[in-house]
């Protein structure tokens, strides 16, 4: 690291201190006799003054992805985004940390919008060799991004999650850099990229004068000079067979041979998200650490990150991803300890389909739903297979605090899914998709009742117990094979799971249905097996009006209160 690096690094808090006395915001007293938490120091770095970036003779377009940082030090950089309601706007505090000591601060109002970052906190502009400018734009920052440690003697692991939420009906996010680490500001996927000619560039990075002052952060800018370079895939894919036709194949990542770079974010950026990719096509890509920041952690020195006031680094997470290697013996019970909370969201992603089918005339409603785990407790719910028998028998799994299974109760069955695209076990009675009339009676019901359990999205991380590092936020990760004994499927606090009804038996179908208005249904527990701390709030509702004719549908979705997403 440069000495320049160091000297932002290093300086003073009294921009933070300043930016603290302009706030609009309000900051919660420190306990009597413990001194307030100071800002962290915050400084925007660059892994490297110099690089490549490549555009597609197929695909024109640089994204600019300039290996820049925001760094936290004196403490970590920690927000909470919620919103009471989704009648209510979104609401932003700083948590400020020392020790044992925890305060919070008002950010102001209107801060941001969604649960995706902070927009516009990064400007750009880029300069020809005639210093002329011939590209500028903003970009929204998540904390969370691909972060890595830029001081030894930080902690060894972040507490922080991977990623901020897209899905439209989250309701509570936490955001953060770690102290003595460093976050990509690059939007990744969320970035358009920008028509550059092969050539030199300056790119000039800063960070938008309104997060300046409230966070303290210096004014001074990241100069970064770029080369962009003209490629094909064809002049790609030709190196690649004659190096393999000399006997050096050139592979990529997977060790299969040559493949073509995805152009949407550079491969070292880590911003594309690793959860809320649902049970859909989309594939999750864990955040990627650049070379500049992974070799300035090489010297480790280990400090548990451990659990605190309001957040977890999973410590608290009391089951084992494994299931129990028998079935439970002995009198079933469910103890008073805490329970899950399943709560469901309304349904979003709502489109007229047919189906993928090409059945003329044939219309289906395709949406997506959420059931997600408001806590305190894990839904835990392991199958055991008695030999030659085609389902599972589903036990619930009760947990005292320090981890000890206290009790259980069967809870219905999970079932072996062969099709292609699913080929795992089913839980049955998770959930109910329901069309319902004006009247709320239900119309059409969903086929879907068996699901595979996954935390693919991030709901709610402010409630008590949330656990921001789950483990199963895939299909990969879940729900067993064809030949499995037995099966844990865990839906972890503040974590939901994500289902796209786009297949007939799925979606609906509403090929005879009267044009009108409907209500969506997702229903959590429909036969109440899962023994939880409230049956009250299982339902949500999502209101919709069907038009057009048979063959050609329409759907208008208005909005929900104040999200607009259909």
């Amino acid at each position: 690291m440069t000495s320049t690096t160091h000297a932002r690094l290093r300086r003073s808090v009294t921009a933070a201190a300043a930016a603290l006395a302009v706030t609009t915001g309000v900051v919660a007293a420190a306990p009597e006799g413990e001194p307030a938490p100071a800002m962290p120091r915050l400084s925007l770095i660059a892994a490297s003054d110099s690089l490549t970036l490549d555009s597609w003779k197929e695909d024109p377009g640089v994204y600019l992805d300039l290996g820049t940082y925001l760094t936290s030090e004196g403490g970590p950089f920690e927000l909470r985004v919620k919103r009471a309601s989704y009648k209510d706007p979104l609401v932003v505090q700083q948590v400020l940390r020392n020790g044992g000591t925890t305060t919070t601060r008002a950010l102001p109002a209107g801060l941001v919008k969604d649960f995706s970052g902070l927009p516009g906190f990064a400007e750009i502009s880029v300069t020809d060799t005639n210093r002329k400018v011939v590209a500028t734009r903003t970009e929204k920052y998540c904390p969370n991004n691909a972060a890595g440690r830029i001081d030894p003697d930080g902690p060894s692991k972040s507490t922080y999650p991977e990623s901020c939420p897209e899905n439209p009906f989250t309701l509570g996010s936490v955001w953060g850099v770690e102290k003595g680490w460093a976050s990509n500001t690059y939007a990744g996927y969320a970035s358009a990229p920008v028509r550059l000619a092969a050539g030199k560039y300056v790119a000039k990075v800063t960070v938008a004068k309104r997060y300046r002052d409230l966070f303290g952060i210096s004014s001074k800018p990241l100069l970064i000079k770029v080369t962009v370079r003209e490629r094909s895939w064809e002049e790609t894919e030709g190196a690649a067979l004659r190096s393999a036709h000399s006997g050096h194949a050139m592979t990529g990542h997977t060790g299969h041979g040559m493949t073509r770079p995805k152009a949407p974010a550079a491969p070292t950026s880590g911003a594309g998200p690793s959860y809320n990719v649902g049970h859909g096509p989309l594939i999750p890509a864990p955040p990627a650490l650049p070379w500049a920041l992974k070799k300035a952690s090489l010297r480790t020195a280990v400090a548990p990150v451990g659990d605190g006031p309001g957040r977890t680094d999973g410590s608290r997470q009391a089951p084992a991803a494994a299931p129990n290697d028998r079935r439970p013996t002995g009198r079933a019970a469910v103890p008073d300890v805490p329970k899950p909370d399943l709560r469901s969201l309304p349904a979003y992603g709502i489109r007229i389909s047919d189906g993928d089918q090409d059945v003329k005339g044939k219309d289906y409603l395709a949406f997506s739903a959420n059931v997600w785990n408001a806590g305190p407790a894990q839904l835990v719910v392991d199958g055991f297979r008695s030999p030659g028998k085609e389902l599972m028998d589903a036990y619930q799994y009760f947990y005292a605090a320090d981890g000890t299974q206290v009790g259980y109760t069967p809870t219905g069955t999970m079932e072996w899914d062969p099709r292609p695209g699913h080929e795992h076990w089913h839980f049955t009675d998770f959930a109910s998709y329901r069309l319902l009339k004006a009247d709320q009676k239900e119309q059409v019901r969903s086929g879907k009742e068996a699901f595979c359990l996954a935390n693919t999205d991030a709901v709610d991380y402010t409630v008590d117990n949330a656990n921001w590092h789950p483990g199963n936020t895939d299909l990969a990760t879940a729900c067993g094979q064809e030949n499995s004994i037995s099966v844990r499927e865990v839906l972890d606090v503040g974590s939901g799971d994500t289902y796209t009804q786009d297949l007939p038996g799925q979606s609906f179908d509403i090929t005879n249905l009267p044009n009108g208005t409907y209500y969506i249904q997702v229903l959590a527990n429909p036969e109440n097996r899962l023994k939880e701390t409230s049956h009250t709030n299982n339902s949500a509702l999502r209101k919709i009006t069907l038009g057009g004719k048979p063959g050609a549908r329409t759907v208008q979705v208005p909005a929900h209160d104040l999200v607009n997403a259909n």
